[in-house]
């Protein structure tokens, strides 16, 4: 069980702060006493989400960031350190995403994924870890997702780079244990089902239909699980039954499960109703989705009635 009390007073870094998994873990970590540092690429909605920290008694600091310019995330950890001394906890979970069949979404948003997701990932994980070797101590949390372990179709890219941010937590592990740091820096990584945030609002979408997928999950059970992740990371933490499932599936039946996956994503996209369209807020942000939790589950409910006769 984690000891959520060790947080207070230990300084946070979560990046992709502004909605989703990021903001209500922000939210939650301030209400923990920890001093919290939100990380986005929309100032505005950061200063949102400060505020709600210290009107709670929280302590705060927003740092606005684009996670794909390296400089900007040295910036992010300095700002942290100028402010509480040190870093105590970085949680790496800013991320885009898009939609449609490989082939016809245009690559400058496949490159673009791979920078803000992957890349910038592992530059948040640079910029932490080095910090947290010359401490001597530290929590590396990254979030992945399922999609790492069980393929998506019309989610190609998104898929590849969560496959290679699972891959970089286990590396990252098995180096620090070879430099004898294993005891004290721990690296977590969060594998969430799909759930219903704002990314589904932010997405990039060629799929003809608004993006959709079957059985999704509340929000609170991954902002619980990367809060826990803070104090008692998990090399490899599948979050909720149906992660857990397919995780473990995935490893016995691998042809089956992803075949399942397969046809699971086709049945899913034609049911959302049409949209035209968009590189959503992969190159640029946009104002809509700040709340943790989205409306995505609201939709389908009303496009899967309007099916029936």
């Amino acid at each position: 069980m984690s000891k959520r009390e060790d947080l207070a007073g230990r300084t946070v870094v979560v990046t992709g702060a502004s909605s989703g998994f990021g903001r209500g873990t922000a939210l939650k970590l301030g209400e923990l006493g920890a001093h919290v540092v939100v990380a986005a690429r929309r100032p505005d909605v950061l200063d949102e989400v400060v505020a709600q920290i210290t009107d709670s008694g929280g302590t705060a600091l927003a740092v606005p960031t684009d996670v794909s310019d390296a400089d900007a995330v040295e910036r992010l950890a300095t700002a942290a350190e100028d402010r509480f001394g040190h870093i105590d906890v970085w949680v790496n979970n800013a991320a885009v995403g898009v939609m449609g069949l490989f082939w016809e979404i245009p690559l400058a948003d496949h490159a673009r994924l791979v920078d803000v997701d992957l890349k910038g990932m592992m530059t948040g994980a640079h910029v932490a870890l080095r910090r947290f070797v010359d401490r001597g101590e530290g929590v590396l949390v990254n979030v992945s997702s399922v999609a790492g372990e069980v393929p998506l179709a019309y989610q190609a890219s998104y898929a590849s780079v969560k496959a290679g941010i699972t891959s970089l937590g286990r590396s990252l592990n098995e180096e620090l244990r070879l430099a004898g740091l294993h005891e004290t820096i721990k690296v977590g990584t969060i594998l969430p089902w799909a759930a219903d945030t704002p990314w589904w609002d932010h997405v990039g979408n060629y799929t003809g239909h608004a993006p959709r997928l079957a059985a999704m999950d509340d929000p609170d059970i991954v902002v619980d699980a990367i809060v826990d992740a803070c104090v008692d990371p998990q090399q490899e933490q599948p979050v909720g039954p149906k992660a857990r499932g397919s995780h473990a599936s995935h490893r016995l039946f691998k042809e089956l499960t992803e075949r399942f996956s397969g046809k699971l994503s086709e049945s899913e996209i034609g049911k959302g109703t049409p949209a035209p369209d968009t590189s959503g807020a992969l190159h640029e942000p946009i104002a809509e989705g700040t709340a943790v939790h989205g409306d995505t589950r609201e939709r389908m409910v009303m496009e899967d009635g309007e099916r029936r006769p």
